[in-house]
């Protein structure tokens, strides 16, 4: 029977008759917030009921949503928690504990990589991304921005768990790098690896390489080529140098600026964020 055609039976169990559900998303829960619900708890009590499976052979019952108040009232020495006891099919499970994190308010949602996978898992059972997506009543692209904390390459995901990289996000830009340009974040990975403990990749480094890379992109798209005409006249090539530029001129403001000679793209965002930093800009 489905879980939502299910009358949820009201009790108050002992504590010590509920265990967690081993195949929960939830691998991580934050100890402050686990403490100041603890403190919630010792004050006025467990104010929303677990949900827990019918007891099984051993006449234990499982929880299907609510580990961290149930956590956090074992932490503040209750003996008994209010409960709806609740049938639910195994392969509807993890559909109701994700959709009880994807709230907000009271709820302390899933980290961002948790969700992800467990996301992921249920749009594995689907025939089509497009199919997932509907499940959830959102688009394709929503999937794939949510999924994609779960679809981190291995070295990148050891990065992240080792600490090297700062958060999710990052791990995520530093992917979203590696499509565009994989040699600068192979670069960037092997600085990760030999980096001292405690040092860390953040989302600022990430995202200043990854503009770069787009200036280079549309710069690359914007010149035109020999056969096009600029401004009336006839686009000269390698010639022109950069957008007419003089060659010369380029290379000795990439020595000036200490860029390797020949990287054009450089040499432009360096100029740029050079005016940008200006405390007044002249416009």
């Amino acid at each position: 029977m489905k879980f939502k055609e299910t009358l949820g039976q009201f009790a108050v169990l002992d504590i010590a008759l509920i265990e967690p559900d081993s195949a929960s998303p939830r691998h991580q829960i934050d100890e402050e917030s686990l403490k100041v619900l603890c403190n919630s708890i010792k004050k006025v009590g467990v104010i929303h009921p677990l949900v827990v499976q019918p007891e099984n052979a051993a006449g234990r019952y499982t929880l299907i949503v609510g580990e961290r108040r149930w956590r956090a009232a074992l932490m503040a020495g209750e003996s008994a928690v209010p409960v709806l006891i609740r049938g639910c099919d195994a392969t509807e499970v993890l559909d109701v504990q994700v959709s009880e994190n994807m709230g907000s308010g009271m709820r302390s949602a899933l980290a961002p990589r948790a969700m992800a996978n467990a996301i992921q898992a249920i749009s594995e059972r689907f025939e089509t991304p497009d199919a997932a997506a509907g499940h959830f009543g959102e688009t394709r692209g929503w999937l794939n921005q949510v999924t994609a904390a779960a679809n981190l390459s291995p070295k990148i995901t050891a990065l992240l768990d080792s600490g090297k990289i700062s958060s999710t996000g990052t791990a995520i830009q530093l992917e979203k790098l590696s499509k565009k340009n994989e040699a600068k974040a192979v670069a960037l990975i092997s600085e990760l690896e030999q980096m001292p403990e405690g040092g860390k990749l953040t989302r600022k480094t990430v995202d200043k390489v990854l503009s770069g890379e787009s200036a280079r992109r549309k710069i690359k798209n914007d010149i035109p080529t020999e056969t096009d005409s600029v401004a009336g006249a006839t686009w000269a090539g390698e010639s022109a140098g950069f957008y007419g530029i003089s060659p010369v001129k380029v290379r000795q403001v990439a020595t000036l600026l200490g860029l390797p000679d020949g990287d054009d793209a450089a040499v432009l965002s360096r100029l740029i964020d050079q005016f940008l930093a200006q405390e007044k800009p002249p416009f």
